[in-house]
């Protein structure tokens, strides 16, 4: 029974590893540390908002609906809770991809107004908050880019014969990803200038 044994389990493994079993645990490791880098880049920019929203707060008379909007677009954000499941739930991720997209906005509508302030141009931690947000924005672009690639190599092998019957046989399921009006821009860092006078970011659509 044993001699049986041996050569089955064998042939078990070979036929698993040449079905792409063993590339399906590799991609889905590498979407898990992408997707982590992700979430560390969008906490570290929340983790900024309640710096900058104080330090606006100090500008006397600067428009009380865009820091209310600011609170809580990143209070909403915050408030998802993020699972490993969210990576096969297409509503769970579009809602939290939505969330992060708001936040993006509102900080982006922050710092167009604060423009029109020169007193709070001026404040050297504003400044230094500014700087430090604009990393924070590259950060998220580079991360997300990476978690493209890596859902685009996973969701390929779903998708492609003869691992598609792996995929089927153990519940691989395609992932869902990141939505952008033009997937090309995100594979490059974008240009993000908050003091160029209009508080426009030329990544308009990467939310």
């Amino acid at each position: 029974m044993k001699r049986l044994l041996i050569p089955i389990f064998t042939l078990c493994v070979l036929l698993l590893g040449g079905c792409g079993y063993n590339d399906f645990q590799r991609l889905d490791e590498a979407n898990k540390s992408a997707w982590s880098e992700v979430l560390n880049q969008y906490q570290r920019r929340a983790d900024l908002v309640p710096n900058i929203v104080n330090t606006v707060k100090g500008q006397a008379n600067f428009e009380q609906s865009t820091l209310t909007r600011v609170v809580e677009a990143r209070a909403k954000a915050t408030s998802i809770q993020v699972t490993p499941e969210t990576l096969n739930d297409p509503a769970a991720f579009q809602k939290f991809q939505q969330a992060q997209g708001e936040l993006s906005s509102a900080l982006s509508r922050l710092m167009a107004v604060s423009e029109n302030y020169p007193t709070l141009q001026a404040n050297q931690g504003f400044r230094d908050l500014r700087v430090t947000l604009e990393g924070t924005e590259n950060r998220i672009t580079v991360a997300r880019d990476r978690y493209i690639q890596s859902v685009q190599a996973y969701n390929t092998l779903a998708r492609s014969f003869p691992t598609n019957l792996t995929a089927m046989m153990f519940k691989y399921a395609p992932k869902p990803n990141f939505t952008v009006e033009n997937e090309a821009q995100i594979s490059k860092p974008p240009v993000v200038d908050f003091g160029s006078g209009n508080g426009n970011d030329s990544r308009s659509g990467n939310k």
